[in-house]
């Protein structure tokens, strides 16, 4: 079965009772049970639910994964999946990664005696030298937030393999459209469901993917024991956006390359962030390991003055100024005082995440009107 029939089909029936062919929204608390423990398959909602699990199993079939989960936030799937180790056990993550991950792995997991290290991993050569016996897990984002910087998802499954490591992929930039990492030899894929997957900014939602049903059964523990759930009408919202994500992709990575060809040739624009370029230092990677480029780009400005930056960013008129990506709509958000503000100064810049950076999700609009607006706001400097 194709993408295009997977996203409209996978894990999805009609509704059995009445012929439905959009899944019911099974908004219920709990299921009446003929006696104790003979019951139609489900108890109570946190546990399980109709409208849930079809999402669950067409997420893992977008992976080509035979477990999916969904959570109530991308955070709340990260919660869990670090809910797995144990006080002294060892994370090796990239570097550039979502301000919320940073401050979960450092806030909230350090105090309870998990390590975290964070390396550049451009290179893949610098998580070998980091490895110890208590090493379990090994985190990866690409392409990256929000430097697009873009890590070889197979050659850290080799090292992570060779030593009984677990790896997760956060997928959430490229979406399974463009890349599966299980497919490349991760355990565990991660997705923001807020993002591209919902696709119209409208839900909250995290997922994970996997082929292991060891990690699988432990990871539906964490989620019924700690109720980090969906509810079944966010669910239904996203079995309806995730119908267009393979349409929805097409034209984010059809209007990215545009906007990226014309800040390119933009006298005012310094340097732009994104893995189709060329001059990209891992462009071949992003080739060899996804379909297209995706919708995410990042850019800085000629003379790196913060107030031209925020010229731009309160300039744009189609591009709106809000935090989160992936929706139909186009954003503009300054990673630095927004998504990864919890990330210190010092660390951010180590990443290269200057304080002028600016960060665009290209929508869907046309293109043609989504290069005026930003035209009309780089006039303003």
């Amino acid at each position: 079965m194709k993408f295009g029939t997977k996203v409209l089909h996978a894990g999805i029936e009609p509704d059995p009772t009445t012929g439905a062919i959009m899944t019911p929204i099974y908004q219920t608390s709990t299921y009446v049970q003929a006696a104790p423990g003979n019951h139609k398959g489900y108890e109570y909602a946190r546990t399980q639910n109709p409208t849930r699990n079809a999402l669950q199993n067409n997420l893992a079939a977008l992976e080509n994964g035979k477990f999916g989960l969904c959570f109530s936030s991308g955070m709340g799937a990260t919660d869990a999946i670090i809910k797995l180790l144990s006080p002294g056990d060892e994370v090796i993550s990239t570097n550039d990664l979502y301000g919320g991950t940073y401050r979960i792995f450092t806030k909230v997991f350090e105090k309870y005696g998990i390590k975290f290290h964070f390396i550049p991993m451009n290179d893949v050569g610098g998580i070998e030298k980091l490895i110890n016996t208590k090493t379990k897990l090994i985190w990866v984002e690409t392409p990256t937030n929000p430097m697009m910087n873009i890590i070889d998802i197979r050659a850290v499954a080799q090292i992570a393999g060779s030593k009984n490591i677990m790896l997760c992929v956060d997928n959430t930039f490229a979406s399974p459209f463009l890349q599966n990492p299980l497919d490349l030899g991760a355990d565990l894929v991660l997705h923001s469901v807020t993002k591209y997957l919902g696709g119209h900014s409208d839900v909250v939602m995290g997922a994970i993917i996997t082929n292991n049903e060891k990690i699988h059964e432990d990871l539906k523990f964490i989620q019924n024991a700690c109720g980090a759930v969906p509810g079944p009408q966010d669910c239904f919202l996203v079995l309806r956006g995730v119908k267009t994500l393979h349409l929805r992709m097409e034209r984010h990575c059809s209007n990215a390359k545009q906007i990226v060809n014309y800040l390119s040739n933009h006298s005012k624009v310094e340097k732009i962030f994104y893995p189709g370029l060329t001059s990209h230092p891992n462009h071949e990677v992003a080739k060899k390991q996804m379909r297209d480029f995706g919708g995410m780009l990042s850019f800085t400005l000629k003379g790196n003055k913060m107030d031209d930056a925020l010229k731009i960013l309160s300039g744009t008129k189609l591009f709106s100024l809000a935090e989160s990506l992936g929706g139909v709509e186009s954003l503009i958000g300054h990673p630095a005082t927004m998504t990864h503000a919890s990330i210190p100064k010092e660390e951010r810049e180590k990443s290269g995440l200057v304080d002028t950076l600016i960060r665009l999700s290209v929508g869907v609009e046309d293109v043609e009107d989504l290069i005026a607006d930003l035209e009309q706001a780089l006039y303003l400097i």
